[in-house]
This record gives C-alpha cells, sequence and structure tokens, in this order.
C-alpha cells in the first residue's frame, strides 16, 4: 500500500500519484496536504527541491476536482502566484500531470510573449490560474481576468517575489482577492518583509517548517574555491573538463556574464547554453530543453531563472559569481541534490567577494569549506590587504630636479618662495625714509 493512500486523496489522484512511480510523500507532503484537506491557511517554509510544489497542487486539485463549479468567463477558482516563467511553466506541467483524469482547466499566464493565447482561454474561465505578477495585472487591467470568485490563493516563493521587487504588484493583486478564501504562502527563507506580509493575508494559519531556516540542503557537499577575477573563466574550463561534472548549472550575477562565460565555454568545445531575463521565452525554453535532454551539460544562468530550473539529475552548481543577496545562495544549490539525491555547490570567491562569503556562511550558519588544492588558488585575504594599502606616489623621473633645471620654480596660487618670505618681511618693517632725506 502507498504511503500516499493514508492522505486521504481522492481515487483519481492516488491512481495518477501511483502510475507516475511516487511512493512516499516528501516531509513537506506528508505535513501539509492533510491541512489542507481541512481547509486551513498554511505557512510553509521549505527549500527548493523538498517537493512542495505537489505539496500545494495534490490538495487544490482533490478540491477543485471533487466540487467543481461552473466556470465564468474571466474567472478562475484557483490562483497560483510565482516570480518567474520558468517556475510557473513547471508547477503547470504538475497540474496538467496529476489532474488529467480530473478534465480541470488550467491556464499559465506570463510575460515575455504573446497575450492572445492567453486571453482566449481566459475568455472561457479557468478552474487555476497560474501566474507572473507583471502579465496578471496586465490582464487584470485590459478586463481579461478577474479575482472576486477566487476560492484558494497561492503565494509561491514569496522571498523571492520580495527579492525581485514584486512586493508593489503583490499587494495590488492581494488587494482584488475575496476576502474568504484559503490562503497558502511558501517560502524558503522567512525575511522580515516575508513575516509581514504573512501576517497581513494568512488567518490562523498551520506553520510548516521541513528544514531549519535559511539552511542549504544537507546533502550538497559545498566547498569555496579562492580565485582572482582575472583567473575565473580557465578556473570554470578547468573544472568542466573533469568527468565527474556530469550536468551542472552555472550562475553569474550577470545577463552580461552569463553570455560571455558561455561564449568562453562554447570557444574551448564546452557544449553550453544561456538562460536570462534578456531572452525571449522561446529561446530559454529551448536553452532549458537542450539542458533536460542532455544536448548541453553546462546551463549558465542569473538569479532570475534560478527557482524556475527543475531538472532532477544536475550534479553540480557552480557560482561563478557570488550572489549580492546571500539568500539567493540557499536557492541556487538547491537545484542540485533534488528528490532524495545528493549534490556539490562550488564557489569563486574573488578579493571584491569575500564580505558577500561572510554574510552567506552567517545566513547558513556554517562555514563553507575552502579547497586550495587547484591550480589557480590565491590567498584573497593578501589581496585585500594589499588593495587597502596607501599606493605610493610616483617620482617623475622623465625631468630633472627643479634646481638644476634652470627654470624657476613654480608655485601654487598666492603663494610665495619661502627663501623670499624673510626679505619681504622685513622690507614690511623697516620704517619709511625720513621727508627730505
Amino acid at each position: 500500500m502507498s504511503e500516499f493512500a493514508k492522505l486521504h486523496l481522492i481515487p483519481s489522484l492516488q491512481t495518477v500519484i501511483q502510475q507516475a512511480g511516487y511512493q512516499s510523500p516528501t516531509p513537506i507532503q506528508a505535513q501539509a496536504i492533510p491541512h489542507l484537506l481541512e481547509g486551513h491557511d498554511l505557512l510553509g517554509i521549505a527549500q527548493t527541491g523538498t517537493g512542495k510544489t505537489a505539496a500545494f497542487v495534490l490538495p487544490i486539485l482533490n478540491r477543485i476536482g471533487g466540487d467543481p463549479r461552473r466556470l465564468r468567463p474571466g474567472e478562475a477558482s484557483v490562483l497560483i502566484l510565482t516570480p518567474t516563467r520558468e517556475l510557473a511553466a513547471q508547477i503547470g506541467t504538475s497540474i496538467e500531470m496529476f489532474g488529467k483524469p480530473l478534465q480541470l482547466k488550467h491556464a499559465v499566464v506570463f510575460g515575455g510573449v504573446g497575450q492572445f493565447l492567453q486571453t482566449k482561454i481566459m475568455s472561457k474561465g479557468v478552474h487555476i490560474l497560474v501566474a507572473t505578477p507583471g502579465r496578471l495585472l496586465d490582464l487584470i487591467n485590459q478586463g481579461h481576468i478577474r479575482l472576486s470568485n477566487l476560492r484558494i490563493f497561492v503565494l509561491d516563493e514569496a522571498d523571492r517575489m520580495l527579492d525581485m521587487g514584486f512586493i508593489h504588484d503583490v499587494r495590488r493583486i492581494i488587494a482584488l482577492l475575496p476576502a474568504s478564501r484559503q490562503t497558502m504562502l511558501f517560502s524558503a527563507t522567512m525575511p522580515t518583509e516575508v513575516e509581514v506580509l504573512t501576517r497581513e493575508i494568512l488567518k490562523d494559519p498551520v506553520r510548516i517548517e521541513v528544514t531549519p531556516q535559511s539552511t542549504t540542503v544537507e546533502k550538497v557537499v559545498q566547498k569555496v574555491l579562492f580565485v582572482t577575477k582575472e583567473n575565473k573563466r580557465a578556473l570554470l574550463k578547468k573544472l568542466l573538463e573533469a568527468d565527474d561534472i556530469r550536468r551542472a548549472l552555472v550562475f553569474t550575477r550577470t545577463k552580461h556574464g552569463a553570455d560571455r562565460v558561455t561564449e568562453h565555454l562554447e570557444r574551448n568545445a564546452i557544449r553550453a547554453a544561456a538562460i536570462h531575463g534578456d531572452k525571449s521565452q522561446n529561446a530559454r525554453e529551448k536553452s532549458l530543453d537542450m539542458f533536460r535532454r542532455g544536448e548541453v551539460r553546462i546551463l549558465v544562468a542569473t538569479d532570475l531563472a534560478a527557482r524556475g530550473i527543475d531538472v532532477a539529475d544536475v550534479s553540480h552548481v557552480i557560482n561563478f559569481d557570488m550572489p549580492n543577496e546571500p539568500e539567493s545562495y540557499v536557492h541556487r544549490i538547491g537545484r542540485t541534490a533534488r528528490a532524495g539525491r545528493g549534490g556539490n555547490a562550488i564557489s569563486f570567491c574573488d578579493a571584491t567577494e569575500s564580505p558577500a562569503l561572510r554574510d552567506i556562511e552567517r545566513i547558513i550558519r556554517q562555514k563553507i569549506p575552502v579547497d586550495r588544492d587547484h591550480d589557480f588558488h590565491c590567498d584573497i585575504t593578501a589581496t585585500t590587504a594589499s588593495e587597502r594599502a596607501p599606493v605610493p606616489q610616483k617620482q617623475n623621473v622623465s625631468r630633472p630636479p627643479e634646481h638644476m633645471s634652470g627654470k624657476p620654480r613654480r608655485h601654487g596660487a598666492g603663494t610665495r618662495p619661502p627663501e623670499v618670505r624673510p626679505r619681504v618681511q622685513r622690507q614690511r618693517n623697516r620704517r619709511p625714509p625720513a621727508a627730505g632725506s
């Protein structure tokens, strides 16, 4: 008997779960699903890779599938709000897989693509709507979507939503929701802003925390490599030539940096693709599909795309640049060690990034081991100290000293040569000559 059978999901969902090969629920699924089936609001603190998408998708399908309501144009019974296009597409795939026998209608709405197909499906109404904040507000303002009869609201990856500057959009959307609803909020970390939002939108919620707040996945083997900024690309090439890195995600701080790293790898016969916000949605999906199918071994990404990359067998995450925000480190390395597997996280750190490293170690409450056994190791502490040391003034040896040049000395405005001042002073102190002398 499957462990999922104990969660009292409707038979059609049990069948799909069994056919998909799932035997036992993950800790967050086992703890969250019973409370959600009872209709409670829920605060779920869980890192990526813990199975939280199914933790809210399955009870939503159970409730809506057991009590479907007549669809009205532009309306949805469930809204799942996510920060990125990739994550929205991933949730849509889960809904399609688990909800296939229920014949429920769902839509996935995000920017970067034309809105025609999105407005067309919304014109007849859907049971479940998955959306990113910007496109959702656009379609609401145009009159294509109405949220007044919503039954369930899910705010997924709340901390990332705030990191990306969506807090004002999220509040506008929440203001349009009916007061009577079931609300779920999921977040990997709990910064102050998320705690405030939790108090505002959840009513007597059940709190589930499957891992300690702001800690990393236990099965991820972490290490940091000290290297100068100029040697990072050479170090990356050297690492990727090793056979043990089967499939790796490489994170850069900027979109331009992602493109440059990808080009460098391609020039050195290492198949790679880039994914970031400047790429069209079709280009991003193509790169992600190539990575999933193994056509490229390396996917270079920015933090914007980090939450939506769900590939089960990523063996390594490489932080080419240390993240600006320590919480992003947790999300980055959560892309490996998924579905119970192990994984590796390697971080490159130059002298300018040492403060970021300290912030990360503070938030994960552990020291990341330093790997000095590589060809490009440098002592970033010494480098930092040398950068802070005063720079000696260079002497201009191309000209002879002024007393040998034959030219009069030049002095700043309003000053006189020191040897002249006593003479001038004496002249000023002389008495004027007597009259007639």
